[in-house]
């Protein structure tokens, strides 16, 4: 069984900054890539940031792009999201997930495994 578990969220100012964990474990996490998605209310859930398994590939939404950075630590079982400059539109719950396969998908129905999310609130 797959476990993902996020944590780093909170209440921050516009301006402000946030780090976000996701911590895997149930099975061999380096051969996949992993996603960032986030839903704010009333909205669908999309896509923030992906990261190949070897950590050499990176992308990002135009929303977020310059401002947050995706990193994964294969040894500690671990994908990172740091976010900077913060706005309130960022304000949402952010899920980490992982794929099955080893390049970066936007598409929210290609990730098997999902994480049970992290608010982060961002005060204008």
């Amino acid at each position: 069984q797959v476990q993902l578990i996020e944590s780093g969220g909170g209440l921050v100012q516009a301006g402000g900054s946030l780090r976000l964990s996701c911590a895997a474990s149930g099975r061999t996490f380096s051969n996949y890539a992993m996603g960032w998605f986030r839903q704010a209310p009333g909205k669908e859930r999309e896509f923030v940031s992906g990261i190949t398994y070897g950590g050499g590939t990176t992308y990002y939404a135009d929303s977020v792009k310059g401002r947050f950075t995706i990193s994964r630590d294969n040894a500690k079982n671990t994908v990172y999201l740091q976010m900077n400059s913060l706005k309130p539109e960022d304000t949402a719950v952010y899920y980490c997930a992982t794929t099955t396969v080893n390049f970066i998908v936007v598409d929210a129905s290609r990730y098997a495994y999902w994480g049970q999310g992290t608010q982060v609130t961002v005060s204008s």
